[in-house]
């Protein structure tokens, strides 16, 4: 039973075997039947932030993919599936896309779609610009921008010059040629045709500040007026070329109405006012003589710190120097302050009277510094040196030029008619010298240099104590030649009758002169210069004059360099000494000079500037002067300037103000044209005479 139901199973399978064999299906004629892909589209999404996205996304019945011809250059297309999209940046501008639909089969079907990119004009434009004197820095932002492009406003034509462009985030810079207000431009770029610009005013210039000359165009000289005044740079009433400031106190203005220089921010620096230097000197041109002209200093952060001052003019329709002098401050204002910034000045015209429409110039506003009290030597050429001179009985001195030498300062002092016999002189103010003059017993000379009108008049002399005038001496000497200098010693030891003896206990630190002593005054006129006390040095020390008899002057040559003491050669302006020093630079080294060695250190405690008269064959020629330790060379300070003048004595000055003073230094170095080998001749040939530390 169970083998039957076996044997019937397997039949039974078969027979399902045989029914379920696999057909073959050869037939494709169904795809004959199969059209290339159609109703082709194309859609562009273009990002609306000027980059040129465009998002491209092909569409069609029966394609499985597509070939993008972007249109914008390069003939090979890129695909992309179909259902997907592809991006590609475009520059601005009009293209034709293709479009290659590719179907099951292989077939294709193009399709041109025209597209147009055009950039948004940015939109939000900000500009920052900030000045520094003559330059302005730039930077701008904006949306939908690629960079910027700036325009400065100081030139009427588009070069490199005068426009730049920059990208937002950095700042450019630009330094215009004069002071001024100038119209800048800033264009903001689409990275197309479409821009966005907008204008701005700037204006830049120099801080005013001291001196103030209205010339420098460098500088803002914008002026601000109140009280009805008036004010502008103009030119000069007496000369075109020179510009001033002018001011019109306008019909009706108030009695204060006034300018003040510069803008509401003062100088760029404060006013150095001190307890001791309280001057400014203003050139004033008014209508009248009389007027009442104030000077206010204050802070220009606080008004309340403020310092005025009033002079009345003195001319009409003429230029004259007004000085200010702050130790006398107007009624009822409030004091010098040493503690008060003092950095703004303004100039009232006819100050308490109202406004008539009268026109007022000034010009070149100054600070006047403290001037150091006199001391000896005496050359009246030292700017920074109060020479003030104090007549007495009808005398009139004044500074003026040498009459043999325009460029030498001298003083003059006329005994006009009517002048005392005993008219004179004071050199300096009352408080006479800084220090006293170191007169003794045997040191006991002083000279001047005179130019008289004639021979055989009396030069007096005196030296007393300022603060004591009964403690004085004086002699006499009698001028020796007419219209010409000459150079009067006076010896104390040898004293004018009936005056008191030289008394070593006396402060003598007072000189007066005397001319034609004796005499009334008859209109005579008197040059003189250079007073200063003689020493007889019994050895070698500063000042070196090459004067003395009484040792020589051990000048040590090297490498090519020699000096010699000799007979001046060109006795005349500002040197009228007898003797010398000749230096020859001959072949050898380019540094060959000579050296001379002082018995004891020089005293840089106090005085710390070389000054040394100089011959030159030629201008431009360099002049070494240089200090060295006895013995060791390495500790050593030189400093070298150059000849200005040729074939005439001019006075060099070598400032050692950085000097270690610490160290000790007994050499002076001398080196003409350092650098340059010498030849002997006169071209190689200077003469130098006074090596003065002052």
């Amino acid at each position: 039973m169970k083998a039957i139901k076996y044997f019937s199973g397997i039949a039974l399978l078969l027979a399902v075997m045989t029914g379920c064999k696999k057909e073959e299906f050869n037939d494709t004629s169904f795809i004959n039947g199969v059209t290339a892909p159609g109703k082709l589209s194309v859609m562009f999404n273009i990002t609306q932030d000027n980059t040129g996205l465009v998002t491209i996304t092909p569409a069609g019945e029966g394609a499985t993919s597509y070939d993008v011809y972007f249109g914008d250059g390069g003939s090979t297309p890129t695909n992309v599936a179909g259902g997907k999209s592809i991006q590609h940046k475009y520059a601005e501008g009009q293209y034709n896309v293709k479009i290659t639909a590719k179907g099951a089969t292989g077939k294709t079907t193009d399709l041109v779609q025209p597209l147009t990119v055009s950039f948004k004009a940015p939109e939000n434009l900000k500009t920052t610009i900030t000045t520094s004197g003559l330059t302005a820095s730039i930077s701008a932002s904006a949306l939908y921008e690629t960079n910027f492009k700036v325009y400065y406003g100081d030139s009427l034509t588009v070069n490199p010059l005068h426009f730049g462009t920059f990208l937002e985030g950095t700042t450019i810079t630009h330094t215009y040629p004069n002071a001024g207000t100038y119209t800048v431009k800033i264009v903001a770029l689409s990275g197309g045709a479409a821009t966005t610009e907008l204008t701005q005013t700037v204006k830049v210039g120099k801080q005013i500040d001291l001196p103030v000359t209205f010339d420098d165009p460098n500088f803002d000289l914008t002026m601000s007026d109140f009280g009805g005044n008036s004010s502008s740079i103009a030119a000069d009433p007496t000369n075109a070329a020179n510009k001033v400031l002018k001011a019109v106190k306008t019909a009706g203005s108030e009695v204060w109405a006034g300018t003040t220089i510069g803008t509401a921010a003062g100088f760029a620096t404060k006013i150095p006012l001190t307890a001791t230097s309280k001057k400014m000197t203003m050139r004033v041109y008014s209508p009248a003589a009389g007027l009442d002209i104030k000077l206010k200093l204050e802070d220009h952060a606080d008004g309340t710190h403020a310092i005025e001052t009033d002079k009345l003019t003195t001319v009409a329709n003429a230029w004259e120097t007004i000085t200010f002098d702050f130790s006398t401050v107007a009624a009822g204002t409030p004091a010098f302050n040493a503690a008060w910034t003092y950095d703004k000045a303004s100039v009232f015209f006819n100050f308490g009277v109202a406004g008539d429409g009268k026109t007022y110039y000034a010009d070149d506003l100054k600070f006047v510094p403290a001037l150091a009290q006199v001391s000896l030597p005496v050359t009246f050429d030292d700017p920074t040196v109060d020479y003030t001179t104090t007549d007495f009985g009808n005398n009139s001195t004044v500074t003026g030029a040498d009459p043999t030498n325009a460029a030498n300062k001298v003083k003059i002092t006329t005994k006009p008619n009517g002048a005392e016999v005993w008219a004179g002189t004071t050199i300096g103010t009352a408080a006479g010298f800084s220090a006293k003059v170191p007169i003794t017993a045997t040191n006991s000379k002083m000279s001047v240099r005179v130019y008289s009108p004639a021979v055989g008049l009396d030069i007096k002399l005196k030296l007393e104590d300022h603060n004591d005038g009964t403690h004085s001496i004086e002699t006499d000497k009698l001028t020796t030649v007419a219209n010409a200098w000459e150079t009067i010693t006076f010896d104390f030891n040898t004293l004018a009758s009936g005056t008191p003896a030289y008394n070593a206990a006396y402060n003598y630190d007072k000189a007066s002169l005397f001319f034609d002593f004796g005499v009334a005054g008859s209109g005579k006129k008197f040059y003189w210069d250079d007073v200063q006390f003689v020493s007889t040095p019994t050895v070698l020390a500063l000042p070196v004059t090459f004067e003395s008899t009484a040792f020589s002057y051990p000048f040590t040559d090297f490498d090519g360099g020699a000096v010699t003491i000799v007979n001046n050669p060109a006795s005349a302006g500002i040197n009228t000494s007898a003797k010398v020093a000749k230096m020859v630079k001959s072949a050898g080294q380019t540094w060959g000079g000579s050296y001379l060695t002082l018995p004891s250190p020089i005293d840089f405690s106090t005085k710390k500037t070389f000054t040394m008269k100089v011959y030159s064959p030629r201008v431009g020629a360099h002049v070494l002067l240089k200090v060295e330790n006895l013995t060791d060379g390495t500790i050593s300070y030189e400093k070298e300037v150059s000849t200005t003048v040729a074939n005439t004595w001019e006075t060099l000055t070598f400032d050692y103000s950085a000097i270690n003073t610490a160290k000790s230094y007994s050499k002076i170095t001398l080196i003409f044209d350092n650098g340059t080998a010498g030849d002997g001749s006169v071209n190689y040939t200077w003469y130098l005479d006074d090596i003065t530390l002052n």
